[in-house]
């Protein structure tokens, strides 16, 4: 027997389809019949990877007493977050503000006319831990809403009021200074822990827009502290040795134990935070790291379509990291005797476990130094166990396509190609742009989700401008200027359908978007950055390759609204701190004027490659078509490259030791 959600796409969705509970999708069918029948809704919002969210389905949501319950006393709706992070966004507010803390699942009572009166999280079925138990509480709201009606609906309005006051952004007039970067640096050394990095206690999160803050203008002390996060992560559970790629968080301070669902944004985060790591030192080590994080991408959540897909869960079999986790006999049993004793020595796998059932994760920093592996053998071993492993039941993966999420591939892989020199990399971002143009590109607007060939839902601000900034990493490796093309094409609708042109800075939905109690301007950073910020740094990045004013003004504008917040919370706008301080220095440009295949522009190019410069500009081209190629022609004897910064510009060099001379 299915409910109404067995029409959806949502993978999420589609997992409580068969739930005794008559479960809609967030549509006018839902919100109609509760308007009808002025039933309260209860709206339970998640994610595919969500461990908790599939607790609470497993007690809850299949329980028929449950379901009896919320049947006959609200009209149920269950909402993917990543489907829909605008109702995510403005809910999670709610619930914060009526409890102090939030998470997934998020579950949220609503009146008809969607104002939140009561939320929470994750509830037990029955009392048990301090938490009210989910039916005495259901039938607790469902008899305040038949006695005291009027009373609750008073309570929601004040409570939708002050959640517009929350929201509102009284916006600043003048662009924020040094001061803000510099005390977003002192709070980041104040909550730096020293022996394991990071920055704050467990559990801890991968922060890549710290750690890229940190090594694009922090002190070399600073840079240290991205550095020794960089290594720690790596060294600890948080990165799969054998597959690659990384995990949500640390359940603990050590980086030791995650939380093993893997998620595209994290993953194209961190290896973007490890390539500007290796460009830093030119340690072997964060190249190894980055690569291995792209080929997971590559090889795992590829779709056949050249999308990315959004996540891989922390269960299967009904067992949080079941797939990760060993014992010393299963490492025997895939590598032998004496292979899988040197193998359990150099990576943490113990008899007694450090981790559920005696199992261990594996990891690298607590192994003696003489059980370090050479170079070699530490890749033969680890590639055939993660050989045997995959014989296991795979974790379940949410294979949904999402824009935003995949602009952020885009870039990672883009830069992954230039980086490491990696063709591939730059094939797997191209296949991806041109997945994106073909399939969520509609009559002018970008959609937000594909999946099994269907796409849905328009594109919010953050889909617009991660795709935006992912083309022109795109275009800064291939120098195909199509590319360019339709990132302004985006970029012009992004601004029709998002600015807030009297005040600045940018709504995360478009302003006929019905079905919100109001339109939210997105400034924090969150573990993606902000919608703000997205759109700040590649209106910026693109109106530097375009030469467009209006780009870089809406880009300032965007600063110049959140600038009273960023001297107020500086660690909360780490991206944004980003953005300005683009904003504050006056790029590197690099134009290099030759035919980008040949060998002497790519030897050009390597030299701008393997230096960190931030906020760089960089342009190939055969012609003078584009802004920075104007009157730029190549020599017949070879490519010119014209290095720029601010309104000074050297003569152009035809070498690259001359060109190495420049940059450095």
């Amino acid at each position: 027997m299915s409910n109404h959600l067995a029409g959806s796409l949502s993978p999420y969705l589609l997992q409580h389809a068969h739930n005794p509970v008559d479960w809609f999708p967030w549509g006018e069918a839902a919100l109609g019949k509760a308007r009808a029948e002025q039933k309260p809704i209860f709206l339970s919002i998640g994610y595919s990877a969500c461990h908790w969210c599939h607790v609470m389905e497993r007690e809850s949501f299949e329980n028929p007493a449950v379901a009896e319950v919320l049947n006959a006393h609200f009209v149920s709706i269950k909402v993917d977050r990543e489907e829909r992070p605008d109702l995510d966004d403005l809910y999670m507010d709610a619930v914060q503000t009526l409890t102090g803390h939030g998470g997934w699942p998020m579950s949220v009572w609503l009146t008809p006319d969607l104002e939140p009166f009561y939320g929470g999280t994750y509830f037990p079925p029955e009392p048990r831990g301090g938490m009210p138990g989910f039916i005495p509480l259901l039938r607790r709201i469902a008899e305040v809403w038949r006695e005291d009606r009027d009373g609750v609906v008073g309570q929601a309005g004040n409570l939708a009021a002050e959640l517009r006051r929350q929201a509102a952004v009284e916006p600043g007039t003048e662009l924020p200074g040094r001061a803000a970067l510099d005390a977003a640096l002192a709070q980041l050394r104040a909550a730096f822990d020293p022996r394991w990095g990071g920055f704050g206690p467990a559990p801890k999160f991968p922060q890549s827009m710290a750690v890229e803050l940190l090594l694009a203008r922090g002190s070399t002390e600073d840079r240290a502290m991205a550095l020794r996060t960089l290594d720690a992560m790596w060294e600890g559970g948080m990165y799969d040795h054998l597959g690659g790629g990384f995990a949500r968080y640390s359940v603990d301070d050590q980086w030791l134990v995650p939380h093993f669902e893997k998620m595209l944004y994290d993953n194209a985060q961190l290896a973007c935070a490890y390539l500007a790591a290796f460009q830093a030192t030119g340690e072997a080590r964060y190249a190894e790291v980055a690569r291995g994080t792209l080929d997971y991408l590559v090889r795992d959540l590829r779709d056949a379509q050249g999308g990315f897909h959004s996540s891989e869960d922390a269960d299967s079999e009904g067992e949080e990291g079941k797939f990760y986790a060993f014992t010393p006999a299963e490492v025997r049993e895939a590598l032998g005797e004496a292979d899988g004793d040197r193998f359990c020595a150099a990576f943490g796998i113990t008899d007694g476990g450090n981790f559920e059932h005696g199992k261990s994760v594996v990891h690298r920093f607590s192994c003696a130094r003489e059980a370090k592996l050479p170079e070699e053998e530490d890749r033969l071993l680890r590639a055939r166990l993660l050989q045997w492993r995959d014989r296991r039941v795979r974790p379940g993966k949410d294979d949904k396509v999402l824009a935003a999420w995949n602009g952020l591939a885009l870039s990672a892989l883009a830069r992954g190609s230039q980086v490491l020199g990696e063709a591939r990399y730059l094939d797997a971002a191209r296949d991806c742009a041109a997945f994106l143009r073909r399939e969520l590109w509609r009559d002018g607007h970008l959609l937000r989700v594909w999946r099994q060939g269907q796409a849905h839902t328009r594109g919010f601000l953050e889909d617009h401008s991660a795709v935006v900034e992912g083309l022109v990493d795109l275009y800064e490796a291939g120098f195909d200027p199509a590319w360019l093309g339709w990132a302004e094409n985006l970029a012009e609708g992004l601004l029709a359908r998002f600015q807030d042109t009297a005040g600045g800075g940018f709504y995360s939905t478009e302003a006929d978007q019905d079905d919100l109690l109001f339109r939210q301007k997105p400034g924090f950073d969150n573990a993606i950055p902000g919608g703000n910020t997205l759109a700040a740094r590649a209106l910026l990045r693109l109106s530097r390759h375009l030469q467009r004013e209006d780009l870089r003004l809406a880009a300032e504008g965007t600063l110049r609204c959140f600038a009273p917040w960023m001297e107020r919370a500086p660690r909360a706008f780490l991206g944004l701190l980003g953005v300005l301080d683009l904003a504050l220095h006056e790029p590197v440009e690099v134009a290099i004027s030759g035919d980008p295949g040949s060998p002497a522009v790519r030897a050009m190019l390597a030299e701008v490659h393997r230096r960190l410069l931030p906020g760089r500009v960089l342009s190939v081209s055969g012609d003078q078509l584009l802004p920075l190629h104007e009157d730029r022609p190549a020599s017949e004897h070879g490519p010119f490259a014209f290095v720029c910064q601010g309104r000074t510009c050297a003569r152009p060099v035809t070498t690259p030791t001359e060109l190495a001379s420049l940059l450095s």
